[in-house]
């Protein structure tokens, strides 16, 4: 009979689609049977496709744990991890990873293997207090109901080795990026940026990011008002990729301050490694993250970075080697910015150091880890 894997997630476009695909197919080659639970959170269901899967289960997972529909994920994913008789579980996501394990209980006692990626913990340095106080208790409590816990940067490793204990700990460099997908040439460059509307002479900036609070383009905005006064200012550009509860707010925020004209929504593009490829600096100032899968790419594409010195940036970012951390206030943006925009040379520099740094989060080493992980089990 065959083996078994289940991989758990709170959303499937969003997440299963975006990092977890390659580990399907890894299953399947080895002869394991694959299922998948998680939310379908495509505008049309009926897109919810997932390669590699011979079994969907559409879990009505809430991203906040309270949420009383979490009650009926819990009593669903329980049943549908009784019956299936999995070898492996693999859950990701805070809530998705948290009722799992719960649910997993029995099925551990019975030879189950659990393994829980997280993708950034809702605790880390300079967290609010509420995320303390909510999500630490949980996901303590959790690791004792937890074959191997992988974290994908150093401070949520040794924050996990300090205070929590699952059965095993593993440290893994992200969820792997395609680096040769990033290469662009000189010509490409230059036809997309004309596509784009933009003379050969402009400098663009790129932030690639789902528009929320916490990616905070708003203070991109601030430095790029800041900047107004600014020789040759007409020539700078600002190309936001992604969409979010922050876009309407976003563009009204640019009307006000007169840049409305050097602002780009682009919303959501297919066409990401080439708009890489197009830009001269990648502007990246969250307040959280856990290791950005954009950043990995913006390096790969050779592109200087311009970012906030925070937990995941720090693994990534060498400060004025491969990379540069700004602090997080429109002043200090503006000047980075400035600095950077007429400086061709260290441009160069930090692109191509990014680049060579990048090797190490590659999807083949990544891979090549899971898969030692999964086997060890």
């Amino acid at each position: 009979m065959p083996k078994k894997v289940l991989f758990v997630a709170t959303v499937v476009k969003t997440h299963i689609m975006q990092f977890h695909v390659p580990y399907l197919k890894m299953f399947q080659d080895m002869g394991w049977g694959t299922a998948v639970a998680a939310k379908n959170d495509y505008e049309n269901p009926a897109d919810c496709v997932i390669p590699f899967c011979d079994v969907y289960y559409d879990i009505p997972f809430q991203r906040i744990p309270w949420k009383k529909g979490n009650l009926r994920a819990y009593k669903m994913l329980k049943a549908i991890i009784e019956e299936g008789s999995y070898d492996l579980i693999h859950c990701h996501t805070p809530v998705g990873s948290i009722i799992a394990r719960l649910a997993a209980i029995g099925a551990r006692k019975r030879g189950t293997k659990v393994i829980y990626t997280a993708h950034g913990f809702h605790f880390f340095s300079g967290a609010p207090v509420q995320n303390w106080l909510l999500y630490f208790p949980m996901e303590w409590l959790c690791a004792f109901f937890t074959d191997v816990l992988i974290t994908i940067n150093r401070e949520d490793y040794y924050r996990a080795k300090r205070l929590m204990h699952p059965k095993r700990l593993e440290y893994v460099p992200g969820v792997g990026i395609d680096t040769e997908k990033f290469c662009h040439s000189a010509e490409n460059r230059l036809e997309k940026r004309r596509e784009l509307g933009f003379e050969d002479d402009a400098f663009l900036m790129l932030t690639v990011a789902e528009m929320t609070k916490n990616k905070n383009h708003i203070m991109v905005l601030r430095a790029m008002e800041g900047l107004k006064s600014a020789p040759e200012f007409e020539k700078l550009h600002y190309l936001i990729v992604g969409r979010g509860e922050e876009w309407e707010h976003l563009k009204e925020a640019a009307q006000a301050m007169g840049i409305e004209n050097h602002v780009h929504f682009l919303g959501y593009r297919s066409d990401v490694p080439e708009l890489y490829g197009s830009a001269d600096l990648f502007v990246f100032v969250p307040f959280r993250e856990g290791l950005s899968v954009a950043l990995m790419e913006a390096m790969g594409s050779g592109l200087p970075i311009l970012c906030t010195k925070i937990r995941g940036n720090t693994d990534l970012i060498e400060d004025n080697v491969s990379g540069k951390f700004v602090e997080n206030n429109p002043k200090a943006l503006s000047a980075a910015i400035g600095s950077l925009w007429h400086d061709g040379e260290k441009r160069e520099a930090l692109g191509r150091e990014a680049q060579r740094k990048i090797q190490d989060f590659s999807a083949e080493n990544v891979h090549k880890r899971m898969k030692d992980i999964y086997l060890s089990l």
